[in-house]
């Protein structure tokens, strides 16, 4: 089954011969070999280009591990280029494959690959795209060693849109699948629960944690684990390294340290498997360094590691949003906005309160709370009070389940329904 990805494929469209590598991000098993390899190459044929001008190589299949050797892989794909008349799409997957382990722990070591890639776009006649699944690799040194020639796309996991589209289901009855084992693509394929279940489990053992620890040499395998079944338990809550350590140390029966505790949380974000949001003071108009929240990428993985235990819809409803925020291209942090309140004896006091995300799209802001249910005064009011408090022109939304139709109330706050909000990219704005 070819699920539509057209968000990246429209970027991937546009960005054609734009002098630039296309740098193709995002956990692994989301959908990026699909997009280049199926659905970006298909495009390709069908406006004209020959197949034999397209090269393809997935450098984690072990019949190329040859290429992963950069010498080879570049001497190969400049042999099938050699024909200047001709233009050509090059086509690499997984290129973490052809970096080493010590060029990837030492910051002050050049990666060889990069230089190979930027020579590729030296030749005129080339067009080069890439796919990688750690953001250490593709992310952080993109403007120093490919020389501001990197054109960077992410891709996530199945948007609850790309999913309901796909599965054919009734989009209640989607929603109550989706919010149980998420977006990989793969699960469209897959039959019944026992299935799903056990591809989503297979993935952190068999692919996520080997990686991680083969890349970085990681001494302490329980505790990666034991922070990775912390981050799930515990997501949408405020937390820092040695929060995590305490909790760890005492939940999972392991000896850890905040140090330890913060590399291995550089890993799973580098890994893409968790995103972490920072908090902003609102008035103070300031970052916290700490503490923040960590969300993880795909709600199915993070259920199916905690073996389907803890699942609070409120909870997994707050990580549904966020990512579904990221998904759009917002810039998304959680908020803190200080009131100032006055006793029974007239004493007055500072308190924070939260709002749940700020998200940021070029000049447009939004302030937005989450809700699983809006039923009482209570709840009302509790939800409310944060965006009520804040006195900028910017945007203040409320998403829930328990709406019905959207509507902007009196006070000009936007009242949406959840399902109104996944399935319309533009909902915000209504």
């Amino acid at each position: 089954m070819k699920i539509k990805r057209d968000r990246y494929l429209k970027q991937l469209i546009a960005k054609q011969w734009n002098g630039q590598i296309k740098i193709i991000t995002g956990i692994r098993r989301c959908g990026k070999s699909v997009l280049l390899f199926d659905l970006f190459r298909d495009y390709l044929l069908q406006n004209g280009v020959k197949g034999t001008n397209i090269i393809s190589l997935a450098l984690d299949d072990n019949a190329n591990k040859n290429y992963r050797n950069p010498d080879v892989l570049s001497q190969y794909v400049l042999n099938l280029c050699s024909d200047q008349s001709q233009k050509y799409y090059v086509l690499l997957d997984e290129i973490q494959y052809a970096i080493t382990k010590e060029e990837l722990r030492n910051t002050q070591t050049p990666v060889e690959l990069y230089g190979v890639l930027v020579g590729f776009l030296n030749r005129k006649n080339i067009d080069v795209y890439i796919t990688g699944s750690n953001s250490r690799l593709l992310s952080s040194d993109i403007r120093t060693e490919f020389r501001g020639r990197g054109d960077k796309i992410h891709v996530y996991p199945l948007s609850f849109q790309e999913y309901f589209e796909a599965s054919g289901l009734d989009k209640w009855d989607a929603y109550n699948e989706y919010i149980l084992y998420g977006g990989m693509p793969r699960l469209l394929q897959l039959g019944d629960d026992t299935e799903k279940y056990n591809y989503l489990d297979g993935l952190f053992e068999e692919i996520y944690f080997r990686d991680i620890e083969e890349r970085y040499q990681i001494r302490l395998p329980n505790v990666l684990r034991s922070l990775t079944d912390d981050l799930c338990s515990s997501v949408g809550s405020l937390t820092n390294a040695a929060k995590i350590a305490a909790s760890v140390n005492t939940h999972f029966k392991v000896n850890t340290n905040s140090m330890t505790i913060s590399q291995y949380l550089s890993y799973l974000e580098d890994s893409f498997l968790f995103s972490r949001a920072q908090r902003y003071d609102v008035k103070g108009k300031r970052y916290f360094e700490y503490p923040s929240k960590y969300y993880c990428t795909d709600i199915g993985l993070r259920n199916i590691r905690i073996g389907l235990r803890q699942q609070e819809e409120s909870h997994i409803l707050e990580n549904l949003i966020y990512n579904e925020l990221c998904i759009r291209g917002y810039a998304v942090d959680v908020g803190l906005v200080t009131v100032v309140e006055t006793n029974q004896e007239g004493k007055q006091s500072q308190k924070g309160l939260e709002v749940d995300f700020i998200a940021h799209l070029g000049p447009k802001q939004y302030y937005i709370q989450v809700a699983l249910n809006m039923d009482d005064e209570e709840k009302q009011r509790k939800e409310l009070r944060p965006l009520l408090a804040i006195h900028d022109s910017f945007r203040k939304v409320v998403i829930s389940k328990s709406y019905g139709k959207s509507w902007v109330d009196e006070q000009g706050i936007l009242r949406l329904n959840v399902i109104d909000f996944l399935l319309d990219e533009h909902a915000l704005d209504r």
